[in-house]
């Protein structure tokens, strides 16, 4: 599966950004999907994941209650809609497909380029 996140940019601490990424290929949407987030000089850090139905969500604790992460599977396409952003949100936004969920990265394989989100004070 292709993935290509979007949506990305510059936004005052406190502001809201709305991440797309769509997705292509053979049963492109068939798959749990999820954003991870690299700051520089930080690890890969897990954001959020979804289901194939949308039925299971699941957050990282620094985001909880801020993000909220959803799926169009018509529109072969997922969404992190971010609120009361804050400079520690700075960071490249990727997004991801697996056969599972898990907060580790290394255990996903399907990658989009990602996007810069940069929050300032």
């Amino acid at each position: 599966v292709q993935l290509q996140a979007s949506g990305g940019g510059l936004v005052q601490a406190g502001g809201s950004l709305r991440l797309s990424c769509a997705a292509s290929g053979p049963t492109s949407m068939s798959y749990y999907m999820g954003w991870f987030r690299q700051a520089p000089g930080k690890e890969r850090e897990f954001v959020a994941a979804i289901s194939w139905s949308g039925s299971s969500t699941y957050y990282g604790d620094s985001v909880k209650g801020r993000f909220t992460i959803s799926r169009a599977n018509a529109k072969n396409t997922m969404y992190l809609q971010m609120n009361s952003l804050n400079p520690e949100d700075t960071a490249v936004y990727y997004c991801a497909a697996n056969g599972i969920a898990t907060m580790r990265s290394e255990d996903w394989s399907s990658w989009g380029q990602g996007t810069q989100v940069t929050v300032s004070s």
